[in-house]
């Protein structure tokens, strides 16, 4: 398999602690790694840094071989997209919000790109509904839709079912895992539930304190 995005001795420290400590770790194209571990492991602030969210302390982030200091910020975002725990959606409507990058560009909105999409997340005759009338499962479906609007080379999904209720949270799970199987989409998935980081991980990594004290295969690392 090809290596999509690697970190090498990944650090950053903040007040400091080091929060993320010297994490080396490959992500292959079309790959699934899940990344568990406990609250205040440093997943999340992993995963901000794998796009510049966050900026690292030391260590190197590589995109395609490429260190990604050498690329844009927006364009890095954009290759790199992040659905984070809370969808942080704008005002607006759905239509809005999934087109929001060619919006701020001033750019035509791809409305066959846009219905494919509200197809996809099951959310089809909600282009022109208000985000403010959605329900907290149908928010997070346009958030995904928003991130794949664009088309990106790796997808850091961050607790994308957390706070959700059992059956919403398998609608998304679900929906993610037919995007991931039709599109091939490489992703970066962290999770604090080990059972769904099984169904969707090709890997696993764990965290612990900062850094990677395990991974493997599902089955090796959450046996």
């Amino acid at each position: 398999m090809t290596t999509i995005l690697e970190t090498n001795a990944l650090t950053r420290v903040v007040g400091g602690e080091p929060i993320v400590d010297e994490v080396s770790i490959r992500i292959d194209e079309g790959a699934v790694l899940a990344i568990v571990g406990p609250s205040g492991a440093g997943k999340s602030s992993f995963l901000r840094l794998l796009n510049r969210l966050d900026e690292p302390t030391a260590g190197t982030v590589t995109l395609s071989g490429r260190d990604y200091r050498e690329i844009d910020p927006q364009t890095l975002r954009k290759r790199i997209g992040l659905i984070p725990q809370d969808s942080a959606l704008q005002s607006g409507t759905v239509r809005e919000n999934i087109a929001i990058s060619d919006r701020i560009r001033g750019e035509p909105v791809d409305d066959r790109r846009v219905s494919e999409l509200l197809e996809q997340m099951r959310l089809t005759g909600y282009e022109d509904r208000p985000i403010t009338d959605l329900s907290g499962g149908e928010r997070q479906r346009v958030s995904i839709a928003r991130t794949l609007y664009v088309e990106p080379d790796v997808l850091l999904l961050d607790e994308p079912t957390a706070h959700l209720d059992a059956a919403t949270e398998a609608t998304i799970e679900q929906l993610l895992a037919d995007r991931i199987a039709d599109d091939d989409l490489t992703c970066v998935l962290v999770t604090h539930d080990t059972a769904q980081a099984k169904r969707l991980g090709d890997r696993v990594v764990e965290f612990a304190d900062g850094t990677v004290v395990a991974e493997g295969e599902p089955d090796e690392v959450l046996s």
